[in-house]
């Protein structure tokens, strides 16, 4: 049976790089895949999935209210499609995820989605809470901070290079995103005195 997965991670850890990989290994064996990724601040109605290492792969535009099971199913009918791949998940609706997860139980087709976990406050994005929810495999992708721990969170720095500590969840322009462990982002957000902690241990990934 097709599943609904979720490969979460925070910035640059090489979801898109997986992504596109994986989409090239089922065409490369014939098969036809549908791609995906989130419209909410792109101009048109052409999206382009790139990464960082200079992948990129022609994908149709998501955006709030739109039917993403009445989209595949009509795809479908005329072109089989043997998976769905969906870049920048955490943009998606609780509704899309479980049209998402329709497309899986009901259409037999498995559904891979890619995307950001929290916030840089913290805060679970509305499409991964809802992933994080219904999604039957939870994948990890990981990277590290700067310390060599296992980064889990993100702070976000504005065009002055500090640390944005409110804001909207989303902000489109010169502002920078690092990926940072738990320790090291409770430090940035003031949220905790860097003479609170000890010597550094050994890194844990």
């Amino acid at each position: 049976m097709a599943k609904l997965y979720f490969h979460y991670a925070t910035m640059n850890a090489g979801k898109t790089t997986m992504l596109l990989q994986a989409s090239y290994n089922y065409r490369e064996r014939g098969m036809s895949t549908m791609l995906f990724v989130a419209g909410h601040y792109r101009k048109g109605d052409s999206g382009l999935i790139s990464s960082r290492i200079g992948l990129e792969s022609e994908a149709e535009m998501f955006r709030d209210g739109d039917d993403l099971f009445a989209r595949v199913a009509e795809h479908h009918e005329h072109t089989s499609v043997h998976c769905v791949f969906v870049d920048e998940a955490q943009f998606l609706e609780e509704e899309q995820v479980w049209q998402l997860a329709r497309i899986a139980d009901r259409l037999n087709i498995p559904v891979m989605c890619y995307g950001l976990r929290t916030d840089f406050q913290g805060n679970l994005f509305s499409g991964s809470r809802a992933l994080l929810a219904i999604a039957d495999d939870l994948r990890e992708v990981r990277t590290i901070c700067r310390c060599g721990r296992k980064a889990t969170m993100v702070v976000r720095l504005g065009s002055d290079g500090k640390v944005a500590k409110q804001g909207q969840q989303v902000a489109i322009g010169k502002d920078v995103y690092v990926s940072l462990c738990r320790r090291h982002w409770e430090e940035e957000m003031g949220r905790s005195a860097p003479d609170d902690f000890s010597v550094l241990s050994a890194p844990e990934v």
